[in-house]
């Protein structure tokens, strides 16, 4: 089981559960189709964002595998939601977890996705006692892949033509990191 200590501190950012509030700043980059491009779904209205963000609100723990942890990630400096980050538990006896991560693109290219990633690893390896953790994306989304490999996760797979994504055949990159590479790269 899991349940942090909010706010998680970065060095520039608060990561915590998603309040009633956050819905102008979640509208902002989740009504935008270039947030969409490379991820499942479409672009949603301000009611469906609502909905959604209804559906995160009080979410701020793992309790038993299948579950996710989905963060608001807050800028303070302008404050704001600027994104938010994921914590996946896959699998309680394998130890096995995934990481995510949504950006608003007007904030994207200082850094900020890596280090609320960062803090999601730790989340999972330091906290959660995770063995594993992964990532995934579509290998078009570059700035993605090297949010992943800033972290140290090594890429494992590219998955060709694995599915119909959006109309077309869609590639998959799969990225991991071990914990005792996490504990390496923390020493």
């Amino acid at each position: 089981m899991l349940k942090p200590d909010y706010p998680l501190k970065t060095a520039r950012l608060l990561l915590r559960p998603f309040e009633p509030a956050d819905l102008d700043d979640f509208y902002a980059y989740r009504s935008r189709p270039d947030v969409f491009r490379y991820l499942y779904g479409e672009s949603v209205t301000r009611e469906e964002c609502a909905e959604l963000l209804d559906a995160l609100v009080g979410d701020d723990e793992l309790t038993a595998e299948g579950q996710r942890l989905a963060l608001a990630v807050h800028l303070p400096e302008a404050d704001r939601v600027i994104g938010s980050a994921v914590l996946k538990w896959r699998s309680e006896n394998d130890r096995q977890g995934e990481i995510g991560y949504s950006l608003n693109p007007d904030f994207q290219g200082h850094g900020y996705a890596t280090e609320a990633a960062r803090a999601m690893l730790e989340l999972g390896f330091r906290d959660l006692g995770l063995h594993r953790i992964v990532a995934e994306c579509d290998p078009r989304n570059e700035p993605s892949w090297r949010v992943m490999e800033r972290l140290g996760m090594r890429r494992e797979a590219h998955f060709r033509e694995l599915e119909i994504f959006k109309g077309e055949w869609g590639d998959l990159f799969v990225y991991a990191m071990l914990e005792e590479e996490y504990a390496r790269a923390q020493a």
